[in-house]
């Protein structure tokens, strides 16, 4: 079974990610389509493991296999926690629908320290380009302040907004330069300040329920052993495969 295999005959969710699911999709915007697969619990049996991404096997297509993508959800992992709340949803099994189920699982007052952390790291890309060029990249510096806002809001309420609602034409006149860096700067920090704000008196839980997301990944791994042992078909990894992807994070487009 090779990864791109993975990705088609055993995805559990997809939805669509990037420009389109913030609402600031301009004409010219790709379609970034992310999802879960579970690998079939046998090919944890061998020593060579099945994969925890694959890239496509479309153009714009990213797939995480269900441990890995949970794990970094218990991480309040920005990308993966917006991916369990778009709000355009291509596909869900009966596993998949269970898995958004408990998205709220995931979310905690950690929320706020790995949103920030992230959002200090795009800053100072931001700063350099501002250094090196007299201007930042404009498109980054509007997902920093959709970030931003996300985070503030999620702090306040407990609900994860992707969409950006009545923020888009500010957040696409800042893509197109129309907004004067120092005034993009102010905005940031008053964001950064209402998000501290937040953080001290926010409804989340101190920590995700991490047992509940066990007990679903359990529960998923042993239903796929009952379903699908059987004789085990020649290792396709060794060697490495086609679209296979490392252990890394995505990053926004």
């Amino acid at each position: 079974m090779s990864p791109e295999d993975l990705v088609r005959d055993h995805t559990i969710y997809s939805c669509v990610m990037g420009s389109r699911a913030f609402g600031l999709a301009t004409q010219d915007s790709d379609t970034d389509r992310r999802g879960v697969f579970v690998a079939p619990t046998p090919l944890f049996w061998r020593f060579e493991k099945p994969p925890t991404h694959v890239e496509g096997p479309a153009p714009e297509q990213f797939g995480w296999e269900l441990e890995r993508f949970c794990e970094l959800a218990l991480r309040a992992d920005p990308n993966i926690l917006e991916c369990l709340h778009s709000p355009l949803v291509e596909y869900a099994d009966d596993t998949g629908r269970e898995l958004l189920s408990l998205r709220g699982a995931f979310l905690s007052r950690q929320v706020h320290d790995r949103f920030t952390r992230y959002a200090l790291s795009q800053r100072r890309k931001l700063d350099a380009d501002v250094r090196a060029h007299g201007a930042p990249r404009w498109k980054h510096a509007m997902h920093l302040l959709r970030l931003l806002t996300s985070c503030r809001d999620l702090l306040r309420t407990g609900e994860l907004g992707v969409d950006v609602g009545d923020g888009r034409e500010r957040l696409l006149a800042v893509r197109r330069g129309e907004v004067p860096w120092p005034e993009a700067e102010s905005w940031m920090a008053r964001l950064a300040a209402q998000t501290e704000e937040a953080a001290a008196r926010s409804p989340l839980p101190p920590e995700p329920d991490r047992a509940r997301m066990e007990d679903f990944v359990v529960r998923v791994r042993r239903a796929s052993a009952l379903r699908e042992a059987g004789p085990l078909e020649p290792c396709p990894y060794a060697g490495g495969a086609r679209g296979l992807a490392r252990d890394r994070d995505v990053r926004r487009r």
